[in-house]
């Protein structure tokens, strides 16, 4: 091997080598960020009363997520890094011996009155005890208002099917923030929530805490796009709905070596 093509070599190994700390820093400054339950997201205010009752009964739980594109994991590395697939994972660590289902009904692109026409056939066929309805994040980045009445429609046609109902609002995301409806659409699914007596899980104050509080950077829980949530935040958004959903819950004997007051975020 000639002098040059030996340095080119061993400058490409460098490089690489370069390259892998690179990565394997950005992993380590991920996995040193905590994740953090602000106050507003540990209280539900209306709290998924059978779904515990189910819980504590030791009883078979199913949950649908529907919702847009951060439910349906855009941005993740798998589906398997998605919310609803993180979140099964979470509840099945915590509640073992239970039988849990996650259905990951997430659509991308969709607004509030493309899910409820799908409720039926996406929701409701699948009897589930609890559903987490993500909704208002298309409608804040297409500048359209956030429609209140027909998230309060659907809220009922989902109650009325005997499933305890939890709704989540847009994520604190650039692409977000730079929209002037944003603040509207959280003002009006939190007066959604408490009109329809049903819970409120804040995850825009939940990752709004993350970075003007904690002072993580967008890009641990953020993609390229500006919009999207990473596997790191997933991973977070999961553990802190499985939080905000079973506490106070009385749990069966099989799990009460784990209570649930004592995880730690």
């Amino acid at each position: 091997m000639s002098r040059g093509v030996g340095v080119r070599f061993a400058g490409a190994i460098a490089a690489l080598a370069l390259g892998g700390l690179a990565l394997c820093g950005t992993a380590q400054a991920q996995d040193a960020v905590q994740c953090r339950s602000p106050l507003e997201t540990k209280d539900l205010e209306h709290a998924p009363v059978n779904f515990r009752e189910r819980i504590a009964a030791g009883k078979p739980l199913k949950i649908v997520a529907i919702g847009s594109s951060s439910t349906s994991g855009a941005g993740a590395s798998s589906s398997a890094a998605s919310y609803p697939s993180q979140l099964e994972a979470e509840l099945k660590n915590r509640l073992p011996g239970l039988p849990i289902t996650v259905l990951n009904k997430g659509i991308g692109g969709e607004e509030a009155p493309q899910m409820v026409a799908r409720f039926e056939a996406d929701v409701i066929d699948e009897a589930p005890d609890l559903v987490l309805w993500q909704v208002g994040s298309n409608s804040v980045l297409r500048d359209h208002p956030t429609p209140g009445e027909v998230i309060r429609q659907g809220v009922e046609r989902l109650k009325s099917s005997g499933a305890d109902v939890v709704l989540i609002n847009p994520q604190y995301a650039p692409k977000i923030l730079v929209k002037p409806g944003i603040e509207q659409s959280v003002d009006t699914i939190t007066a959604t929530a408490r009109d329809a007596e049903v819970g409120l899980f804040n995850r825009f104050a939940a990752m709004r805490s993350w970075h003007e509080t904690d002072h993580v950077p967008f890009e641990h829980f953020i993609t390229a796009d500006g919009l999207h949530m990473n596997d790191w935040g997933y991973a977070c958004v999961a553990k802190l709905v499985a939080n905000a959903i079973l506490d106070g819950t009385q749990l069966p004997p099989a799990t009460a070596a784990a209570p649930v007051g004592a995880i730690k975020n």
